[in-house]
């Protein structure tokens, strides 16, 4: 028997997910939304109140209130409240990207943040919680009218303040949160037609970019979505936006491919399965432990080779989460082994058990390490992992929670 069919392990799952929103708890703002997390999990109240960080604090603790975690309802409502007031931009519309004591300290407007602001609020809608379904519906309406490109079937990446002057920039890490979140609101909203946005998505970047590429998804195109294979080659380990193909998006890119074909059903094309196991593999094969230590390296360049070799957590929380969906979908022990590698290496490195959490960030010699991170800012994807295996591929996570197949 694999953990993935063993009940023990899902109560560990549980165990560590209630361990994840305790350390969570500390990251309430006084002045509205949610503080960047030290390592230790005190506030840095020094810093903005980052729009992306407070959306994915109050999915979580949307998530929470669906799963009886009584003592996380007030901190959904305060998330909710900082979308609908500090972060938001009543003037012009949509969110700040950052909000300091003195106001926005970043004025654009980009789809990152922004595919963030719809998946709270469908969360949160979800979860009944009071202005949960407004902040769902205002987001869509945003993410809809400014952010998509229905000539390319995809969504363009930064606008100023005043939503009239477009940055020429596109980015894949946009789109893909982008996807996530229009999954998640089509199964809110029982609207087909944002599943068929996600495919649109899905079908450009997967099917045809990494396909056409190797798998090795290109991460930054022009604004003709030509893709710009040598973007910060200088800076190459920028936090959003690294030089090469970035090892953690393919094991999202493929979970993501698996959720779209259990949402589609038997109108799925067979091409969504195949493609998820391709990237899955190569992520395993260039990203895995190729430099003689354990862990996901965070970039690759274009032949394959090891750029940035730092281990971020978020790719080990993907990786178990993909891995259980390919075994959801296709029942090969291998998927199981490759989870339960995963889970050991995240118990042995990247859990912190002094100071809570996981380390955000490791060195190639898998010590904690702050060269594109610092601290701990939030839970989203360890939180998420503790609960994907325990779910089905779809629907999405809020409403699976709201529909009690939480297993």
């Amino acid at each position: 028997m694999t953990w993935l069919e063993t009940p023990a392990h899902a109560r560990w799952l549980e165990a560590e997910g209630d361990r994840l929103l305790a350390f969570a708890r500390g990251a309430r703002h006084p002045d509205g939304g949610f503080a960047w997390l030290e390592d230790d999990g005190r506030p840095d109240l020094g810093r903005p109140v980052e729009l992306w960080v407070t959306c994915r604090m109050t999915h979580v603790f949307s998530l929470a209130h669906l799963m009886g975690r009584p003592e996380h309802t007030v901190l959904a409502d305060h998330g909710i409240e900082a979308l609908q007031g500090l972060l938001r931009d009543r003037r012009h519309g949509g969110w700040y990207a950052q909000v300091g004591s003195d106001g926005p300290t970043v004025t654009d407007k980009t789809a990152y943040e922004h595919a963030f602001v719809l998946l709270a609020g469908a969360s949160a809608a979800a979860a009944g919680r009071p202005g949960g379904q407004e902040l769902l519906e205002d987001a869509l309406a945003v993410v809809l009218d400014h952010f998509w490109d229905d000539e390319h079937g995809m969504v363009v990446e930064q606008w100023d303040e005043t939503f009239t002057t477009l940055d020429p920039y596109r980015g894949v890490n946009a789109n893909m949160h982008t996807v996530e979140a229009l999954l998640a609101a089509a199964d809110v909203l029982d609207d087909a037609s944002l599943r068929e946005r996600a495919a649109r998505i899905m079908t450009r970047v997967v099917h045809v970019e990494a396909r056409s590429h190797g798998w090795r998804i290109p991460e930054h195109f022009d604004e003709s979505w030509h893709p710009l294979l040598d973007y910060n080659a200088d800076d190459r380990a920028h936090a959003f936006r690294p030089y090469g193909a970035t090892v953690g998006h393919w094991l999202e890119w493929a979970r993501l491919a698996l959720d779209l074909r259990a949402a589609l059903g038997a109108s799925a094309p067979g091409w969504l399965l195949e493609d998820a196991r391709s990237l899955f593999d190569l992520a395993v094969r260039e990203g895995w432990a190729v430099d003689g230590e354990d862990g996901f390296v965070y970039t690759v360049d274009w032949s394959g080779a090891p750029v940035v070799r730092e281990r971020m957590h978020w790719v080990a929380a993907e990786g178990t989460a993909t891995a259980a969906a390919l075994h959801a979908a296709t029942g090969e022990a291998s998927y199981a082994a490759w989870y339960e590698t995963w889970w050991q290496h995240i118990a042995d490195r990247l859990r912190d058990e002094a100071g809570g959490s996981w380390w955000h960030e490791m060195s190639p010699a898998n010590v904690p390490s702050s060269n594109t991170w610092s601290g701990k800012p939030d839970v989203y994807h360890a939180f998420q992992a503790t609960l994907l295996p325990r779910l089905p591929l779809a629907p999405t996570l809020a409403v699976a929670l709201r529909d009690g197949l939480l297993g």
